[in-house]
């Protein structure tokens, strides 16, 4: 060993020794980090409903089998172009899977809209405040009357026709849906 007032440099391993604990010493360490609680904790599931986004409007929460399903409005944004039309995040959660889409709803009375998506199609689709609603088109005004109307979040929106139509809907437009193939949604 060689010496220095204050600095000690000790002998390098020999390499027979070396081959002997270098992969032992590897295999432990890569041991260790695998139990590590970093790693253990990638293996613990969250439920969705822990997660769900701060100022997230909860539009439908009901019991299913293994849990819950949920709908929320988040992340309300104003276009900067269009008048009347914003840009919204829909939470669309299961007891073991959250999807959230980008979306588009228009408010104007003249033509109250959503733009949704399935991941395979674009979807527009014209509604009609103030008429009649079905489980067939349920979602899609609870979406249209959080977007437009944050106060009436959550309500069914059956009991808002009266409401409607002192804004100005008619609750009488014919409700249309297109479906616009596309490739990378």
């Amino acid at each position: 060993m060689l010496t220095t007032p204050g600095l000690s440099i000790l002998p390098m391993a020999s390499p027979p020794r070396c081959r002997r604990w270098c992969p032992l010493a590897l295999a432990g360490a890569l041991i260790s980090l695998a139990w590590s609680p970093a790693a253990l904790a990638q293996s613990v599931f969250v439920r969705p409903d822990q997660n769900r986004p701060a100022g997230m409007a909860l539009l439908l929460e009901r019991d299913i089998a293994d849990g819950k399903q949920a709908l929320g409005v988040f992340g309300i944004t104003a276009d900067p172009v269009q008048p009347q039309v914003w840009r919204i995040k829909v939470w669309e959660e299961l007891p073991n899977d959250v999807k959230v889409r980008s979306e588009t709803v228009q408010c104007s009375p003249s033509a109250p809209l959503r733009v949704t998506n399935d991941g395979r199609s674009l979807i527009l689709r014209e509604l009609n405040p103030g008429g009649v609603v079905t489980n067939a088109n349920r979602v899609d005004h609870l979406v249209w009357w959080a977007t437009c109307f944050p106060e009436q979040a959550g309500k069914d929106p059956n009991s808002l026709r009266s409401l409607a139509r002192e804004l100005g809907y008619s609750g009488n437009r014919v409700e249309r849906e297109q479906v616009v193939p596309a490739a990378n949604l």
